[in-house]
């Protein structure tokens, strides 16, 4: 098993824009985030992006917060863009994550692109459905429960 944390919980009200760190909201099974733009949107309910590829970024000169890249979950110590799909993660207490989806293809160039100058979301992102759902904070621990080879 593979453990780490959540730095970031973020949401916004409309797509393609950086989101908001709210630091805590409530997964709602097959949905995503509740009061989230991305709800309900197919397999890519919830998106993860690790504290380590934003740091990356930062690296640059970016001034950077969790959600910069529209991600849902920041993460903190946790390699995600490395686990297969189908792999499923536990956050906190009670949410139930399955990966459906590594990376992205950007179609358009978003206003995270035209602000950041880059985006790593299409190589450095996960995405993922909610298979049990309930409240999910910063600081609570994401860890891989089924890994698949």
């Amino acid at each position: 098993m593979v453990k780490g944390k959540i730095v970031g919980v973020c949401i916004s009200d409309r797509k393609g824009i950086p989101k908001k760190n709210v630091r805590t909201a409530y997964l709602e099974v097959g949905q995503g985030l509740k009061d989230d733009a991305h709800k309900g949107f197919g397999h890519r309910q919830v998106s993860l992006l690790a504290k380590e590829s934003i740091d990356k970024m930062r690296d640059k000169g970016l001034e950077l917060v969790e959600g910069s890249f529209a991600e849902n979950l920041t993460t903190e110590g946790i390699e995600l863009k490395t686990l297969p799909i189908g792999t499923e993660l536990t956050v906190g207490a009670e949410v139930l994550l399955r990966i459906t989806q590594i990376g992205k293809e950007c179609h358009t160039k978003c206003a995270i692109y035209r602000k950041m100058g880059d985006c790593i979301m299409p190589n450095e992102g996960v995405f993922a459905e909610v298979v049990k759902g309930g409240t999910v904070k910063v600081g609570d621990t994401i860890e891989t429960t089924k890994q698949v080879k």
